[in-house]
C-alpha cells in the first residue's frame, strides 16, 4: 500500500503554529513581491479569494476582514523538514513530492493496521509540528492522491481515507470525477483524449492502455494501469542531478544602480554555486541576464544575456561569482531601469567523473582540498546558522533588488535574532 501525505493550507498552518491569533481568521498568503496570492485559508476561500488573486484586487470590503502575510520560505522549508522527520519515524520509505506533499510507502505492514498507524503518525506530526495533514491510502499513486482528496472533503474520514481500486466507492467516485481532475492529465491532454470518448477518469481506466499509448504517451498508459491500482509511475528521483541551475527574482523595486545589480547576481551567483555542490556536480559556463519591466511601456526596454566561459568546471563559488559580474559588466546600460537579474549555471557535469578526465587542465591536489574545505565549511556554517552567515561580499540594507516584504512574519525557526518570545 502507498499513502500521499499532505499538509492541509500548509503555508497558513505554518503561520498559525506561531501566531495562534490568527486561527479561525481568513489569511492568505503572497507571492514574492507581495503580488498575488499563493495560499489561503479555509475561511478566505469562503469570502471568494481565488488562487494566484492580485494582492491590490482583493475588495476592500473583503481586503479589511483578511490578513494577508509575505511568504516565509525559511520558516516553510524548515517546517516541511520537521514533518517529514516524523513520517521517518512511522516508515522508512519516503519520496518527498513537494514542500508540503509526500508518498510514504507501507511495504511488509499489515494492510488492515495502516489506517490506525497512519491515524497516529498524523496524531504525532500535529503534536510536533502543529501542521494538520491528510492521508490518502491505496495500491497506486494516482489512487492515493484521490483517497487523500476525499480524506480532506469529508470529516467522516478524520483524516485518513483508504481506496481499494475495484470497490464500489472507488468506481463511483471515478465516474464523477472530469479526466482532468486526475494527477498528471492537463487540459491540453483531456482535449486528445475527447476524440476517444474519454472524458472521467472511470472512461480513461476502462481504455486500452496499448490504445492510449499509440494516441498519446507512455505516461498516459501507466496513468491508466495507476487508475487500476498498478503502481506504474516512479517519482521523478529529487537527488538526479540537474543539467542547468537557475537562480534569479525580480527586484522589490526598479533600479539602474549598478551596486544593486552587483549584490543581485553576487548573490544569485552564490546560491546557484551552493545547489551545485549539494548535487556534486561542477559547471562550465554562467549565463547572466537582466531584465527591464516589459509591461511599463512607459520606461525604455532592455532583456539581454550574456555566457561566460569559465577557465575549467568548478564549484568554487568565488570563481562563479567573478564569472558572473564580469557578465553583468558587459550587460549593463545607462537610463534603464531593471526589473529582474539572474544567473543560469550551464554544461554542468558530474564532479567525480570531471576528475578523471584528462583533458581537463592540471590542478595540484592540495590546491583542491584546500579549495574543497573552503567550500565545505562555507556550506556548513550557513546551514547550520542559517542562509546568509557567511557570503562573499556584504549586501547594503534596503538596497533596490531585495523583495518587497512588509508583511512577512518572523523567521521562527531558522534565525537566533527571530527566536520566538514568550512572556509571563
Amino acid at each position: 500500500m502507498i499513502a500521499l501525505a499532505d499538509c492541509n493550507n500548509f503555508y497558513v498552518a505554518c503561520e498559525r503554529v506561531f501566531n495562534p491569533r490568527l486561527r479561525g481568521r481568513p489569511v492568505g498568503v503572497l507571492s514574492n513581491n507581495d503580488g498575488c496570492v499563493v495560499a489561503r485559508s479555509q475561511e478566505i476561500k469562503a469570502l471568494g479569494v481565488g488562487m494566484g488573486t492580485p494582492a491590490h484586487e482583493i475588495p476592500p470590503l473583503v481586503r479589511r476582514r483578511c490578513t494577508l502575510l509575505s511568504s516565509n520560505y525559511a520558516l516553510y522549508g524548515d517546517m516541511s523538514r520537521r514533518v517529514t522527520a516524523v513520517y521517518r519515524q512511522h516508515t522508512p520509505h519516503v519520496e518527498v513530492y513537494s514542500i508540503d506533499e509526500s508518498f510514504l510507502g507501507w511495504h511488509g505492514f499489515a494492510p488492515e493496521t495502516l489506517e490506525s498507524r497512519c491515524q497516529a503518525m498524523r496524531a504525532q506530526v500535529s503534536r510536533d509540528t502543529g501542521i494538520p495533514i491528510s492521508v490518502g491510502l491505496s495500491t497506486s499513486k494516482v489512487l492515493a492522491k484521490l483517497a487523500n482528496h476525499l480524506a480532506k472533503r469529508e470529516p467522516a474520514h478524520e483524516g485518513v481515507a483508504t481506496l481499494s481500486p475495484d470497490s464500489q466507492i472507488t468506481r463511483h467516485l471515478l465516474e464523477q470525477l472530469p479526466v482532468t481532475e486526475l494527477w498528471g492529465v492537463a487540459g491540453r491532454m483531456a482535449l486528445r483524449l475527447l476524440p476517444l470518448g474519454i472524458e472521467t477518469a472511470w472512461d480513461l481506466r476502462c481504455a486500452d492502455p496499448k490504445r492510449i499509448r499509440r494516441q498519446t504517451s507512455v505516461v498516459m498508459e501507466r496513468i491508466v494501469w495507476e487508475l487500476r491500482g498498478q503502481d506504474c509511475i516512479p517519482l521523478d528521483d529529487m537527488s538526479q542531478p540537474k543539467k542547468q541551475i537557475m537562480t534569479s527574482r525580480s527586484f522589490g523595486h526598479l533600479t539602474n544602480d549598478l551596486g544593486d545589480l552587483r549584490e543581485a547576481v553576487r548573490t544569485h551567483a552564490s546560491r546557484g554555486a551552493e545547489k551545485l555542490r549539494r548535487q556534486q556536480s561542477l559547471a562550465r559556463a554562467v549565463l547572466v541576464f537582466v531584465r527591464t519591466n516589459p509591461f511599463r511601456n512607459d520606461l525604455r526596454q532592455h532583456s539581454e544575456s550574456v555566457i561566460v566561459a569559465l577557465p575549467k568546471a568548478t564549484d568554487d563559488s568565488r570563481l562563479i561569482v567573478h564569472a558572473a559580474a564580469r557578465g553583468l559588466e558587459a550587460l549593463h546600460r545607462q537610463g534603464f531601469l531593471y526589473q529582474k537579474a539572474g544567473v543560469m549555471l550551464m554544461d554542468l557535469c558530474d564532479r567525480a567523473s570531471e576528475q578523471l578526465d584528462l583533458m581537463a587542465g592540471p590542478e595540484d591536489d592540495a590546491q583542491r582540498q584546500r579549495r574543497d574545505r573552503l567550500m565545505a565549511t562555507l556550506d556548513k556554517l550557513n546551514r547550520e546558522h542559517g542562509r546568509g552567515t557567511v557570503s562573499i561580499g556584504l549586501s547594503r540594507a534596503g538596497s533596490a533588488w531585495h523583495l518587497r516584504c512588509a508583511n512577512r512574519s518572523p523567521r521562527y525557526t531558522t534565525r537566533w535574532d527571530e527566536l520566538p518570545v514568550v512572556r509571563l
